[in-house]
């Protein structure tokens, strides 16, 4: 079985219709820990965007978690975003269901079916992130750092083969951040691949990893003590 789980062949990346991101060539591997920075409007969401349906790849090959990025039809996205987790800066929790209701109506809406087996998976994931007592707590009252804990087990849900984390940490403190970190570290120590779009460098120096650099139309890797 191939560990490659991420390949991109002279892609140009496009935000709207201007062309972001020329000429990549990407491979990622299964457990691979990757940032991706640069500063705002460099294309580091856009290159997310791609990789989950959101954008089309227009020009260039790209295959991710078995899926041809550029023949992907509108019908296979939501089967490429079960094989994917997601986590964004504002969380995107729904403000009106608790903790438990949120995670079931994600498990509802990718195809489970199966109740007793939907609490067990909640339970899990909950469990996983530190948060199994905030199961009946609504998202207002959680902190953003429990909030951003349950955008992760949410992504954890269909057992994802990648975790996309795009500026995972934006919206949380320093402390809060580096929590954040800790779980998603430790979840790629048990073999998730990560790939996690940010500009906080005091992180990536904490937690080095392979860092890409989007600067001027190209993504390059760098070398940590350069970042």
């Amino acid at each position: 079985m191939s560990q490659l789980i991420l390949s991109l062949r002279n892609a140009t990346i496009y935000q709207e219709n201007n062309a972001i991101l020329k000429d990549i060539d990407l491979d990622v591997n299964r457990g691979d820990f990757i940032y991706i920075i640069g500063k705002s409007g460099t294309g580091k969401s856009s290159l997310i965007k791609t990789l989950y349906g959101d954008l089309t790849l227009q020009r260039g090959e790209g295959e991710f978690v078995g899926y041809n990025l550029g023949n992907l039809k509108e019908r296979d996205i939501p089967y490429l975003r079960r094989k994917i987790g997601i986590v964004f800066q504002d969380f995107k929790l729904l403000p009106d269901r608790n903790v438990h209701e949120n995670l079931i109506f994600v498990l509802k809406a990718t195809g489970w079916k199966d109740k007793e087996e939907m609490l067990v998976k909640v339970n899990e994931v909950l469990d996983k992130v530190g948060m199994k007592h905030t199961a009946l707590k609504m998202p207002h009252q959680l902190s953003g750092g429990e909030q951003q804990r349950i955008a992760v087990a949410r992504a954890l849900l269909n057992d994802a083969e990648v975790i996309l984390a795009d500026e995972p940490t934006g919206n949380l403190d320093p402390q809060t951040s580096v929590e954040t970190m800790q779980l998603l570290r430790e979840i790629n120590q048990q073999g998730k691949t990560i790939i996690m779009a940010t500009h906080d460098y005091a992180l990536i120096m904490k937690f080095p990893a392979k860092t890409l650099k989007c600067d001027e139309g190209t993504l390059f890797e760098v070398v940590q003590r350069t970042v």
